[in-house]
């Protein structure tokens, strides 16, 4: 049996269907991922869901104990409220429910036998059974517990949280209610890794049903049992996660498109037949007539699938080949170190992702590497002509007050996009922003439409370098896919800052990680890679007390701990040791020719450790004589192609800055 039925609903914004008799439900432990276009209506029927706005037309059945709690997209407590009291006011019925009961009692006590005290004994009694039925007698107990699952501190003030913290109070508002449904619209945003992470388990293990809207793939992927997608007025249903909901769309819209090319050349067929003239007005033709009529109409209210957004980045000339080099970087505030001995080079064309904690000074080491800030130590070089666009998360450079067309080309009717020149009427419709809408105020769009437009801003600037910081926010997935394929494209160099897994693995050919102690450390790949090899060196970090003497631990490079020797990083750069720190040379051309020797030396003695233990691993002879030796060696030769990666990258760099000295 479902919680709740909608069928046959019809909902109108202005001159636009968002739901044109649309049928949905949910039933019991679903967890349904609710998907589809800016702007389509998603929001709308999450809010009919909860009771909070009803549909134009349409019947609406649920159970009738039925209980929702509905978390928006931007949530808001009053300022000066404690974290406690804002989770309590989830309770504020059953709170309600038990004031009144002690109002009655202490009344009941001071009237003598009568009509009244009949009156207030009855109404005492309903009262004792509401509280039963909602588990009013132990609210307080629910909010600590409540509190404490989701690490949260009741004393704390509202107002001093940050945004992923907002979110988890929100939650725990809801969560304290008890429902049947929970309905979350976009709940990842502003959410680092590990409080999405930590939102996907308590999904999972919730008994509620749970209807959501992400645009976060590898969320849906993970959460849901089915997915709707809202598309062109109509509600459509797939069951299983995101990745079987693709499949299967992608066989529909072949599907669809084989019957409609059918169906057009048969309409093409009988119009060439009525204009035949006197013949199809015979009595025994008005049949076929009446086909071709129906056949019109069909045509004419066919859903066309909707237009996707056009992207195209303006470039500007090409700059030097190092975009920016840390050596050494170090910078704190008020005594809390954010960035510790940090040294890496940005190569013109990479493609680099930043991941840390909310907090953890992503938009401090960016601003390092731009420049923009001084290093406490260590020095940083940035290369020339850098013409850099900016995306900020939260679009401080849009006017609520201004146009859509005057946010583009300010006093001015045209833009231009790597040398041509096109109408921004015409260029805003790329980005799907009908003329009528071009020419309204940006407060009127939604977060998704202010994301386009922002896009849409900083691609129309000639651009070399892109600082995008979460710029998937409120993005539709068909978007976010051509925002991929754009930045893979792209032949200039983008610094990236997201909390989407999948667009990290599908964008960036590295990553810059903040681990503990302040520092960071580089990684190759996107965002499963970095897992991957975290997870193999804490792994291998962990086994290294048992390896056998004389062997160098697998993935661990501080063995050569020498003065003479490299330490090489896994971000692909390299340093002394502290006391060669202390010492080292002012001439930096000096120390990277020292390193760049150095580094040739180390990675022979890797190449022979490969081939050696390649040679050992080849008949698999090792596995049946010792397995645990066998199964050492099979890491290590994987550690070593790690770290072979690593080298060569740096070896390569240096070769690069080098060459002019020689």
């Amino acid at each position: 049996m479902s919680l709740f039925t909608i069928t046959g609903a019809q909902l109108a914004f202005g001159h636009i269907p968002l739901l044109d008799h649309a049928d949905f439900l949910i039933g019991p432990g679903e967890r349904v991922g609710l998907i589809g276009r800016n702007g389509t209506g998603k929001s709308s029927l999450l809010k009919i869901v909860a009771g909070l706005s009803g549909p134009d037309d349409g019947l609406i059945t649920h159970a009738q104990t039925l209980t929702t709690a509905y978390l928006p997209q931007e949530v808001d407590f009053d300022p000066g409220m404690r974290v406690f009291d804002a989770v309590a006011t989830g309770l504020q019925h059953t709170r309600s429910l038990l004031d009144e009961y002690s109002r009655v009692t202490h009344e009941v006590a001071g009237i003598p036998q009568g009509l009244s005290h009949d009156t207030l004994l009855e109404r005492m009694n309903v009262l004792q059974s509401a509280l039963d039925a909602h588990d009013g007698w132990t609210w307080h107990t629910r909010v600590v517990t409540t509190l404490a699952q989701l690490g949260l501190e009741g004393d704390a003030r509202v107002e001093q949280l940050s945004g992923g913290l907002l979110k988890r109070v929100a939650l725990a508002r809801a969560l304290v209610m008890r429902v049947d449904v929970l309905l979350l619209d976009e709940p990842t945003n502003h959410l680092d890794f590990d409080s999405i992470h930590w939102l996907e388990t308590l999904l999972l293990s919730l008994p509620s049903s749970v209807l959501f809207i992400t645009h976060d793939r590898a969320f849906l992927d993970r959460v849901a049992t089915r997915i709707v997608e809202l598309d062109r007025g109509r509600l459509l249903s797939y069951s299983g996660n995101f990745s079987a909901y693709q499949a299967r769309k992608a066989q529909q819209l072949e599907v669809e498109a084989v019957e409609h090319i059918k169906f057009d050349k048969l309409l093409a067929k009988e119009e060439v037949w009525i204009r035949k003239g006197v013949e199809a007005r015979r009595t025994r033709s008005v049949g076929r007539i009446g086909r071709l009529i129906q056949m019109r109409n069909e045509r004419a209210q066919r859903r066309k699938v909707q237009d996707n957004v056009r992207l195209d980045v303006s470039r500007a000339d090409k700059p030097g080949k190092i975009v920016s080099e840390l050596t050494d970087v170090t910078k704190g505030y008020s005594g809390q170190m954010v960035v510790s001995h940090f040294s890496t080079t940005v190569m013109r064309g990479d493609k680099i992702g930043l991941i840390g904690p909310n907090g953890a000074g992503k938009t401090t080491l960016l601003k390092l590497i731009l420049g923009e800030i001084a290093p406490d130590e260590g020095w940083v070089y940035t290369g020339t002509n850098l013409q850099i666009a900016y995306f900020d998360q939260m679009r401080v450079q849009l006017d609520p007050a201004r146009s859509l067309v005057d946010t583009i080309s300010p006093g001015g009717d045209w833009v231009e996009i790597s040398g041509v020149r096109k109408h921004v009427m015409s260029y805003l419709t790329d980005f799907l922003f009908s003329p009528e809408r071009a020419r309204a105020p940006v407060k009127l769009l939604s977060g998704g439409e202010r994301n386009r437009l922002l896009l849409a801003r900083l691609f129309a600037q000639p651009t070399n370098v892109l600082i995008l910081d979460e710029p998937t926010n409120d993005l539709d997935i068909p978007t976010l896919q051509l925002l991929e394929d754009l930045l893979i494209d792209y032949d200039g160099t983008v610094l990236l800052v997201s909390h989407d897994r999948t667009f990290l693995d599908n964008v960036v050919t590295s990553v810059i990680v903040a681990e503990e102690n302040s520092q960071w450390r580089e990684y190759i790949g996107g965002f499963s890679d970095w897992q991957t090899q975290s997870a193999r060196a804490n792994s291998l970090a962990g086994q290294a007390g048992t390896v056998s003497p004389g062997r160098v631990a697998p993935n661990m490079l501080s063995a050569l701990n020498s003065d003479s020797m490299l330490h090489i990083e896994p971000n692909g750069t390299s340093k002394r040791n502290k006391k060669h720190n202390e010492n080292r040379s002012v001439k930096p051309a000096m120390n990277e020719q020292r390193e760049l020797d150095l580094l040739l030396e180390r990675i022979t003695q890797l190449e022979v450790e490969q081939r050696s233990i390649g040679v050992q691993l080849e008949d698999g002879s090792i596995f049946m004589k010792n397995l645990a030796e066998g199964t050492w060696l099979a890491e290590r030769y994987s550690a070593i192609a790690d770290e072979l990666l690593v080298a060569l990258k740096r070896w390569e760099i240096l070769e690069d800055k080098l060459k002019p000295l020689k």
